[in-house]
């Protein structure tokens, strides 16, 4: 699960008036009686814990093998498609790849900042200062140059501080440019400076109640070859002292790589309905990603195996995705929704999302599709409510506590809604503290991250909390179930309907998708 800035605001669909108080029937008695179907039933009694772990345990054995993490663009990622590939063409599925490019970015080594003159001082890491995403490598040591930056800070954010070629005029080559936060991109600031001579930048906080804090940032792409770091605004403000020397080092890898996508869908179904659920199969460049994401692409693949036995006649095709690039920025997501034709978006009824499902502090959050927390992002796109309300229901029935997460675009499912698509699904938490009131509803510690281990490298099986992944993974196999043999209570429509998905196809052509990542201000 990567952190990422909100997702553009949610496209809106009407459903007609029958298809309306269709989906209310539906929410408000039918999923009781879905629960106690025979192929939810049987699907759920198929995916089995052991088999969960099988997977989780080869997913990690294949980190260990390959340096330590399954990050996307090296072999640890390759070799888990494979295994994916491999456990579906077995199971009698065609699965595809679907490959793309994207920028590939790690550390091979901290980095360090060091004020040499004209006070010697050491400013830590990750604290007051840290390497941007898609900086290049270097070790410098050279005179601070600050460029048209505004001390004391404006009253309102809006600083041009290295945005303009004008900057930097006067700026001598061979230093490092300090330049502030405010108005255009990160990158093109470093772009700019290195265009000039700069031999590394510096860019600081603006200043700004709220914009003090520790700068960490990303350039948007792998064109930046020398070292770029973020900081505080107190430390920025230090380095404008007249005389400063600094070294940076920064050790990276940043560049172009292939990576895919492995997508399965059943041989049966209506191919215009499709019910399309998703996991990222990437980790972070960390460590192994067991938690995030192991558990939700070992629950999906092991359900889609589970699936070609059980439910081998789905009223509605579904679809599986192992998505690449996640931890980038949703990158695999976003590609092939970016690729996917208007008739083709059209077809997709609902997305379902599962990235963390076991964490070991665990609690039980479910994408809040009609936002009734009225918390951040707002609601899903219409549909998303009945979607919430299916799994919820579910849970309700085996006295299990849920509570509602907000759509905040740190996940896979941002580029489906962003394209107007319903959207759903489970996730147990990673570096947020679980609250008493939490702790009292869930289980677990108070005071304690639901994932410790969130993005490091001991997110190992050992990260796993095994009651909540089987848990997850019988409500994975009944939303799949469930969905596969109908989806009216999210878009009204029932096998052989012919309520037509051409204005659905129509509105989402318009759609226009926000860049994820922060970029700028």
């Amino acid at each position: 699960m990567r952190l990422l800035g909100p997702v553009s605001p949610h496209h809106r669909r009407a459903l007609t008036a029958g298809a309306a108080a269709l989906a209310l029937t539906l929410t408000t008695s039918g999923h009781a009686g879905a629960a106690a179907t025979p192929d939810t039933e049987l699907l759920r009694g198929a995916v089995k814990l052991d088999a969960l772990l099988v997977h989780t345990r080869a997913l990690q054995q294949i980190a260990d093998a390959t340096g330590g993490d399954r990050a996307a663009g090296g072999p640890g990622h390759a070799a888990s498609a494979g295994y994916v590939m491999g456990q579906l063409q077995a199971a009698g599925y065609s699965p595809t790849l679907q490959q793309f490019d994207f920028p590939f970015f790690t550390e091979t080594d901290p980095a360090e900042l060091q004020v040499v003159a004209p006070t010697a001082s050491t400013p830590v890491a990750d604290t007051d200062f840290a390497t941007m995403t898609y900086s290049g490598t270097g070790d410098v040591t050279a005179p601070v140059q600050a460029v048209d930056v505004v001390l004391p800070p404006a009253a309102e954010p809006g600083s041009t501080s290295g945005c303009e070629d004008a900057d930097f005029a006067g700026f001598t080559r061979g230093n490092i440019a300090l330049v502030q936060r405010g108005t255009c991109t990160f990158g093109a600031k470093a772009l700019n400076a290195q265009e000039a001579g700069a031999v590394a930048v510096i860019v600081f906080n603006e200043g700004q109640p709220g914009r003090t804090e520790l700068l960490q940032g990303t350039l948007g792409e792998p064109n930046i070859t020398i070292p770029v770091v973020g900081t505080t605004f107190a430390l920025g403000e230090l380095l404008t002292t007249a005389g400063t020397v600094v070294r940076v080092a920064t050790s990276t890898v940043s560049e172009l790589r292939s990576t895919f996508n492995v997508i399965a869908d059943t041989a049966r179904g209506r191919a215009d309905n499709v019910v399309m659920l998703g996991a990222h199969l990437d980790s972070v460049p960390e460590g192994p990603g067991i938690n995030d994401n192991a558990s939700g692409s070992a629950a999906l693949l092991e359900v889609a195996k589970q699936m070609r036995r059980e439910v081998p006649r789905p009223q509605n095709r579904v679809r599986f995705a192992w998505w690449s690039a996640e931890e980038f920025g949703l990158l695999g997501s976003e590609h092939y929704v970016a690729n996917a034709t208007t008739a083709q978006l059209g077809d997709i009824a609902l997305y379902l999302n599962f990235d963390m499902i076991a964490s070991p502090n665990a609690g039980r959050f479910l994408y809040d599709g009609d936002d009734s927390d009225a918390e951040g992002a707002g609601p899903g796109p219409e549909g998303s409510a009945a979607i919430e309300q299916a799994a919820e229901t579910y849970f309700a029935e085996r006295r299990l506590a849920t509570e509602g997460t907000d759509f905040d675009g740190r996940s896979d499912y941002g580029p489906f809604i962003a394209a107007g698509i319903p959207a759903g699904g489970i996730f147990t938490g990673a570096e947020d503290i679980k609250t008493p009131e939490q702790a009292a509803k869930f289980g677990g510690q108070a005071g304690v991250a639901f994932d410790r281990c969130y993005h490091e490298a001991c997110d190992t099986t050992r990260n796993l909390n095994h009651r909540a992944f089987i848990q997850n993974a019988d409500a994975i196999a009944h939303l799949t179930a469930t969905f596969a043999r109908s989806t009216a209570s999210v878009n009204g429509r029932e096998f052989g309907s012919s309520l037509s998905v051409s204005g659905l196809r129509a509105a989402r052509a318009d759609v226009v998708r926000a860049p994820h990542g922060v970029l700028v201000r």
